[in-house]
């Protein structure tokens, strides 16, 4: 049984030979890994969104689709089809790229809302249904969706109820100069993700998932997450709150986080650093907040710095 700091620390350092300079995000998407959610990444075109995502794959040895969105991409694209066999007469399902361990959903912003909603099914309960019929998926199923969120024509935006599906939302942002310097170096034979080899297998992924749900959450830090949570409810720059799923998704990807330094319990700190990346596509703030420049993630963070953390951890 590999410790969970082991299993992370193996897994940064490896993708880290593609992805430069940006371990706490691959170390965020590990976390929401380890606790079972998805992914939801926003940036820009060509600062490694998808390279992240194989990476990953070929570092835990598990099976990789991506899907390309653009709108004529139908819901059969996605979750398969029934194909009419010649020889018998009868229909055959044909599985799509949705029936693997980790999908990356490329650009999905740019196909239509009803092809959007076919991932909502396999996200929330790990199953597909096509005409009726419902086809159980494997373990682990991990999503990770990107979108650029700059360009915005021909796009349709992702609806509240889709958004809150996704444990978190990350910025991959660019490198330093210093990390832009090695990637080049780095690539200038042949790219790295060609060399990479994995390093972990699906048996020890799914072990590691089951010590991190063991991970102590005192009562307290559970009445501190839906302090935070309940504010997002009641603040007077904030339209709609976070829902009850968005606490759930701060307790399990904090709890993770927590294995991932090497703890078998949960520290405010662990909420505090996460809270921000999970609840700040979960809230709408009010017009008159955007007129003032304020972002989600700024009244997100606000909110985590008023909240005081429970006494028996000041004590500490």
């Amino acid at each position: 049984m590999i410790p969970i700091k082991d299993f992370g620390s193996k897994l940064v350092n490896n993708i880290s030979r593609v992805i430069v300079g940006k371990d706490p995000v691959i170390e965020r998407v590990l976390a929401v890994l380890l606790s079972g959610g998805h992914v939801l990444i926003n940036d820009v075109p060509g600062v490694g969104k998808t390279m992240l995502a194989r990476s990953l794959a070929v570092s835990l040895g598990l099976d990789f689709n991506r899907i390309q969105c653009t709108p004529d991409l139908l819901p059969g694209d996605v979750t398969g089809i029934n194909i009419l066999d010649l020889k018998t007469h009868e229909f055959t399902f044909r599985k799509g790229p949705i029936f693997t361990e980790i999908l990356l959903v490329d650009e999905i912003n740019r196909t239509t809302p009803r092809t959007q909603s076919a991932l909502l099914e396999a996200m929330a309960e790990r199953q597909v249904t096509v005409e009726g019929r419902t086809l159980k998926m494997g373990s682990p199923f991990f999503l990770i969706a990107t979108q650029n969120p700059v360009e915005f024509e021909g796009t349709f935006p992702l609806p509240e109820a889709q958004l809150d599906r996704f444990a978190i939302s990350l910025a991959m942002g660019y490198p330093g100069e210093q990390s832009e310097k090695g990637l080049l170096k780095g690539i200038s034979s042949e790219h790295p993700i060609t060399a990479l080899k994995p390093v972990s297998s699906r048996e020890e992924l799914i072990d590691v998932m089951k010590q991190t749900k063991e991970i102590l959450v005192e009562d307290s830090l559970l009445g501190y997450i839906v302090s935070i949570v309940n504010e997002t409810r009641k603040h007077r720059e904030i339209q709609l709150g976070a829902s009850p799923r968005g606490s759930i998704a701060l307790m399990e990807t904090a709890r993770a986080l927590a294995g991932l330094r090497g703890r078998n319990f949960t520290i405010p700190d662990d909420v505090k650093e996460v809270a921000p990346d999970v609840l700040s596509h979960r809230v709408i703030i009010r017009p008159e907040a955007r007129l003032m420049r304020r972002t989600n993630r700024d009244i997100v963070t606000d909110i985590v710095q008023s909240i005081p953390i429970p006494l028996e951890y000041e004590k500490a």
